[in-house]
């Protein structure tokens, strides 16, 4: 009874129940006042308000339902105004908003099969497909789908960054959790993602980022609804992330699972990080000579990832100068998909690993301290030696600057050819002095030499005298 009872207030809220209605009431007010009217002309009146109703309902949909969505030629008028005549009927198709890779919707709406209606935001694009086929790739805008279509998958047309390895917070290997812990199994987990282990045996977890995206066309071109997305469409790439399967083998249980095509990049870095990781030792990775083992390894990670052909390294880490093709890049360009950087940081490995490095690093600086210092010692030797033969052969130019480029008599008065060497030595000393007190002390010996001297001279003259 009550669906009977709801059966008919629903109809009486259609354009025909409401002719209905207001036939019957009027009818009902002719009869009340005794008022004479034709059956058959009422008849005729009613199935013609009926159909004229119908049709202004009709013309009215069509004409408001253009608004509903910003559609912009009228093949998309006629779409839109045929899902929304239906909108309350079982014979509608899902309704559907796809905002940044993800499907929004009321709850039952992908259940529907019919004519429906799928509207993408400019970082949105999807697969569409029936229980047979592959039917269209969608960007940014309004699709109208098919009664038999239905959504494959959606993607984020924006860049993305996905971090894997430890949390810069976690310390897995200094302060281990019970493994009762939940957080324990989680920051080991963590740590597992991106483990390896070096040539010499030590195992190394870092923290990686990976910023990749769908593969952009290299000219932005409007989608089948006139919109042009700032973030690139490419129905190509689109198309072969979703629909393109990766298998990933040797799961904990042997079973085959499918790879999404967002974990596609995570996944080909760390099989190239594990690579890398075991052509070096330990302390390589962190030698600073000219580039680090470890930004060799962050640098042949981004060529192998964005390169179709790269360098090959040898067991040691050593360029080969082999060119070698890029399986991992050939295999983004299958998938559709492009990584833009790869960076490898928070290097996490054992206390102990550390400890025994700062011991050897400690013995080691000793004995480069030690050979410095013996270095520095025999070079100061060597410097001092120089300069006391360069002040030697600077002190006999400058003493000698009175006998320099003429001939003269000799002196028979030794001390006369003393006053002549000490001269030339007083005035540099007196030009290059600028009244610094060590100088002073060396003018004043000089100057007591110089009287000694003419007291001599005086004396050896006064006795040479006396002998003539």
């Amino acid at each position: 009874m009550r669906k009977t009872f709801i059966g008919i207030g629903s109809f009486l809220q259609t354009p025909a129940g409401v002719v209905v209605i207001t036939t019957i009431i009027w009818l009902g007010i002719l009869w009340g006042l005794n008022i004479p009217f034709n059956p058959y002309v009422s008849i005729a009146i009613f199935f013609a308000d009926i159909g004229i109703a119908l049709f202004l309902f009709d013309r009215l949909v069509y004409f408001f339902s253009q608004f509903v969505l910003p559609i912009q030629n009228p093949k998309d008028r006629r779409e839109v105004y045929l899902r929304v005549r239906n909108f309350e009927s079982g014979d509608r198709g899902p309704t559907l908003f796809i905002k940044n890779g993800h499907v929004i919707e009321h709850e039952g709406e992908t259940g529907k099969r019919g004519p429906g209606i799928l509207v993408l935001d400019t970082a949105s694009a999807a697969v569409l497909r029936t229980d047979t086929e592959i039917s269209s790739t969608v960007g940014p805008g309004i699709k109208f789908t098919l009664p038999d279509e239905y959504i494959a998958g959606c993607v984020d047309l924006r860049s993305q960054w996905q971090f894997i390895g430890p949390l810069s917070s976690g310390q897995p290997f200094i302060n281990p959790a019970p493994n009762a812990s939940s957080k324990g199994n989680e920051l080991q987990s963590h740590s597992k993602q991106t483990s390896g282990m070096t040539r010499d045996g030590f195992e190394i977890s870092p923290t990686i980022s990976i910023k990749f995206s769908i593969k952009r066309p290299v000219e932005a071109i409007p989608t089948e609804s006139g919109v042009t997305s700032r973030y690139g469409f490419d129905p190509t790439s689109v198309r072969n992330a979703i629909t393109r399967e990766f298998i990933r083998l040797g799961a904990p249980d042997k079973s085959k699972s499918r790879m999404e095509w967002n974990k596609l990049p995570a996944h080909l870095v760390v099989n190239l990080w594990r690579e890398y990781i075991r052509k070096f030792k330990f302390e390589e990775l962190f030698t600073t000579k000219e580039i680090s083992g470890l930004q060799t390894i962050e640098e042949m990670i981004n060529k192998r990832l964005r390169q179709s052909h790269v360098v090959g390294l040898d067991d040691s880490g050593l360029p080969t100068g082999e060119r070698l093709e890029s399986l991992e890049y050939k295999q983004l360009q299958l998938r559709g998909l492009e990584v833009r950087e790869v960076r490898i940081h928070n290097v996490l490995f054992e206390p102990s690993i550390e400890e025994q490095t700062i011991q050897q690093w400690s013995a080691e600086w000793m004995n480069l301290a030690s050979q410095e210092a013996s270095y520095l010692n025999e070079k100061e030797a060597l410097i001092e030696t120089a300069a006391r033969n360069e002040a030697g052969k600077k002190f006999a130019l400058i003493v000698s600057a009175k006998f320099g480029g003429r001939s003269t008599t000799p002196q028979l008065n030794p001390f006369k050819t003393l006053q002549l060497l000490i001269q030339p030595l007083k005035d540099f000393i007196l030009t290059k002095s600028h009244a610094m007190s060590d100088m002073e002390k060396e003018l004043r010996k000089l100057d007591e030499i110089w009287k000694w001297l003419l007291d001599q001279s005086a004396k050896s003259q006064v006795k040479d005298e006396e002998a003539g």
